[in-house]
Formats: structure tokens, C-alpha cells, sequence
């Protein structure tokens, strides 16, 4: 079934490994490539020496979404959740088709290998609703071997050179980060120690002028105290003087007016004279 022009191909390829109950020690391992589609998906399988194809058609699928009451979207993805990853708690089965036995061991396969390969089922379990189920395809014997396995390791290949890139690219990437981190953290030590320097330079400048200016507030306050002083004495001299120079001239103009209507006797006339020359020399 081609794949319209709407639909977008995904690819998976999963490495399941298959446990053998006759022998405990034994893993059976098998890679299974996977081309799915909203509607349908194609595997390829093999275990090294043979291989195996699955396509479930479009109709084939729809009659398996039906029978399990499930859109088909929902089957492809949970299909392709259990065939694209190992699922934990899941079995997988990769028996033979016709007898329901699981196939013969390596060595086996190989003396059969010139027989024709039989039909094979491969299934897996999950839980839904609290159900266990279990799920099966049948695949076919692929009708051109070699190319089965090599596009298998073809894509396998793509996909160990594609992962390399992305390591690679990663740890560039890391790398350079690491490298500008590390610059980032000697800026941030030299700002931080600028940041110091500055900080304590601004300090010793800020208290120097503070205490520049403590010592003029100082000078300001002796000064005005000291004018406060001399302000606060200077108005009673100046009262003191008033009285003395109001009383002297009221002495004065009393003597001189007995001296002029003559009642006033030589003593008068004296005081008179004394207090004139003190005004002079005043």
C-alpha cells in the first residue's frame, strides 16, 4: 500500500530479546524494522540468519481496530508503542505459526536453513482496564532474504552514523558552553572584585568629605556661638551708657540753669566747666 502525500512515514527499529523458558540462560535476540503510517505500517524482521515481513494492509488493520473497539489511530500508536520500544512487563513471543512452538535454537535455524521457513507469530502483551491481552501478527518468510537483512542494517547503520553526528555535535556544543561558562565566571570574579575596589575607593572618598564638612560645620558653630555671646552683652552696655549719658545731661541743664538765674553757687560753675573739658576729650 502506497502512502498518500498527506501521511509522513515514521521509522523504528526495535532489538527484542527473547527468553527462552526450556533454557533459562539463553536470550534469543531479533531486530524488528518498522515503516508506520496513520493507517497501516509494514515490519521487517530477522534474528542474523533469516528473515521475516509483515505488511498489515489498511483493511487488515480496520478489521483489527474494529475488533478490539478502537479507532485505527489508536491502534497504530499503541502497535507501534510496543514494536517501536521494548515495553517493560510486556511479553514478547516469536513462535512458529503452524504448532504454536517457540523456534529452534541457533544451530537448529541454521540445518534448516535449506528447508522452507515456516510462518511465524509474533505477539505481545499489555494490560487495559485492568486486562491482560495479548496481541498477534503473523509474518511471512521474506521472499528476498539478503535484502530484508541488509535494509535492516542499512538502517541500522543510518542511524549508529546519525546518533554519532548527534554525540558529536552535543559535545561540541557542551564543550563550548563549558568554555563560555568558564569565561563568564572569570568576568563575574573581576566584576565582583571591581565591584569591591569601587565600592570601597567611594567609601573612603564619601567619609573623607563627610568629615570635611563635620570640621566646617564645627568652625560655623564655634563662630556663631561666639557672636551669640558678644550680641547678647552688647545691648545692656549700650542701655548702661543711655542712663549714664540721660542722667549727666540732666545734671547738666539743671546746674546750668542755676548758675544762669543766679541761685547757683561757684561749685556749680565749677562741675559745669569739669563736665564740658570730659565731653571734649570724649
Amino acid at each position: 500500500m502506497e502512502a498518500t502525500s498527506s501521511e509522513s512515514p515514521r521509522h523504528s527499529c526495535l532489538k527484542l530479546e527473547l527468553s527462552n523458558p526450556s533454557q533459562p540462560n539463553e536470550v534469543e535476540r531479533i531486530f524488528i524494522k518498522a515503516t508506520w503510517l496513520d493507517t497501516h505500517f509494514d515490519l521487517s524482521i530477522t534474528n542474523g540468519l533469516d528473515s521475516w515481513i509483515c505488511k498489515a494492509s489498511e483493511e487488515e488493520v480496520r478489521e483489527r481496530a474494529a475488533q478490539w473497539d478502537q479507532p485505527v489511530v489508536e491502534y497504530i500508536e499503541l502497535t507501534e508503542r510496543y514494536l517501536g520500544f521494548q515495553q517493560p512487563g510486556s511479553v514478547y513471543k516469536f513462535n512458529d505459526a503452524g504448532n504454536g512452538q517457540r523456534r529452534g535454537s541457533g544451530q537448529e535455524l541454521e540445518a534448516k536453513s535449506t528447508t522452507k521457513l515456516p510462518l511465524i507469530l509474533l505477539s505481545w502483551t499489555f494490560e487495559k482496564e485492568g486486562i491482560k491481552l495479548e496481541w498477534r501478527w503473523k509474518c511471512q518468510p521474506s521472499p528476498i532474504p539478503k535484502q530484508t537483512v541488509s535494509g535492516i542494517l542499512e538502517f541500522l547503520m543510518d542511524a549508529n552514523i546519525r546518533l554519532s553526528e548527534e554525540v558529536v555535535c552535543k559535545t561540541r556544543s557542551f564543550e563550548k558552553l563549558k568554555l563560555e561558562a568558564e569565561k563568564c565566571l572569570v568576568q563575574s570574579k573581576r566584576f565582583s572584585s571591581e565591584k569591591i575596589e569601587f565600592e570601597s575607593a567611594i567609601y573612603a572618598k564619601f567619609l573623607s568629605v563627610l568629615n570635611s564638612k563635620k570640621g566646617k560645620l564645627r568652625e560655623l558653630r564655634d563662630k556663631l556661638g561666639k557672636a551669640g555671646g558678644n550680641a547678647e552683652k552688647s545691648p545692656q552696655d549700650d542701655d548702661e551708657s543711655t542712663e549714664k549719658t540721660e542722667s549727666f545731661d540732666e545734671q547738666s541743664d539743671s546746674e546750668i540753669d542755676a548758675v544762669k538765674s543766679g541761685t547757683g553757687s561757684s561749685k556749680d560753675v565749677r562741675k559745669i566747666q569739669l563736665r564740658g573739658r570730659k565731653r571734649l576729650m570724649l
